[in-house]
């Protein structure tokens, strides 16, 4: 499977951000966007090593510094944008982690893979002239539902329950921005995908060194690369899609060529998309623009 597969249009001249693009998915989809002529700007955190792996994207390029985990950055990385953004890829994440907070004091793993992005896309939306491509995850199918009454974990927090919730937020919150940028009669597609099991860095992060090495040993065996993990993101991005569409791996084990797929009932659930839209607005303060 190579993008060759995909048909991609001319983005030259486009401007792109991805949001944790200094390695993995995000650093494959920003190689494969900014060779079909598109400016890429990597929002990172670590903008030293943003710079080191900017050096593998070919083209037009820009590293910025965002930290999905504090407010304050997320809101200082949308004020210094200025133009049309075509595509805004919601692609950073943590997966699996010992508990922890945000700077602002959200269980990070929702935080990071939620709030941020949910914050970042609503004070980018009036930029947005294409799609906004969030990534969620196969395992989002793991979580029956958002847990509004303890929405960061404090009774129960497990990596896994953390993590598939966060994913199904992402899914929630595509499926509600898409209705509301119907209702506002934008153009704009919201749209989602994942990346099947793939080879990145996000893997090993228990700090349980047994489940660690299993991990490591399970992606060794099973995984597809990195950069076919970042074909259904592209798929999202530029393919003829509805809004709301969720792309993935179309074959056996979470691999194969990109395509449309399924999603869980929990994902589908319009009444909890809104609910969850209002947390997210009391808790970052962002709101919808348009």
């Amino acid at each position: 499977m190579t993008e060759k597969s995909i048909h991609l249009p001319d983005l030259s001249g486009r401007a792109v951000v991805i949001t944790g693009a200094n390695s993995g998915l995000g650093l494959e989809a920003a190689k494969i966007l900014a060779g079909r002529g598109a400016r890429v700007v990597l929002a990172v955190r670590d903008t030293a090593k943003g710079e080191e792996a900017v050096r593998e994207v070919p083209g037009e390029t820009e590293v910025r510094r965002l930290d999905l985990a504090d407010l304050a950055s997320i809101r200082e990385f949308a004020r210094g944008w200025k133009g049309d953004l075509e595509l805004l890829i919601n692609n950073a994440g943590l997966m699996a982690i010992p508990r922890s907070r945000t700077k602002d004091g959200f269980e990070t793993q929702f935080g990071v893979n939620h709030l941020g992005h949910f914050a970042l896309t609503n004070l980018l939306l009036e930029h947005v002239t294409g799609r906004v491509v969030t990534v969620s995850s196969g395992l989002h199918a793991g979580a029956t539902g958002i847990h509004f009454d303890d929405v960061n974990l404090e009774r129960g927090y497990t990596p896994y329950r953390a993590y598939n919730q966060s994913k199904l937020a992402n899914l929630l919150f595509t499926l509600e921005l898409q209705r509301r940028l119907e209702e506002a009669g934008s153009p704009v597609l919201a749209v989602a995908s994942h990346p099947g099991y793939a080879a990145t860095n996000l893997q090993g992060r228990t700090e349980k060194v047994w489940e660690d090495r299993f991990m490591g040993v399970l992606t060794r065996l099973v995984a597809q690369s990195a950069f076919a993990g970042a074909l259904p993101t592209i798929y999202a991005a530029t393919q003829d899609v509805p809004g709301a569409a969720y792309a993935g791996p179309t074959g056996l084990f979470m691999r194969g060529a990109p395509g449309l797929v399924r999603r869980s009932a929990a994902a589908q659930d319009t009444a909890a998309a809104r609910r969850l839209w209002e947390l997210s607005e009391e808790m970052t303060g962002a709101s919808f623009p348009l």
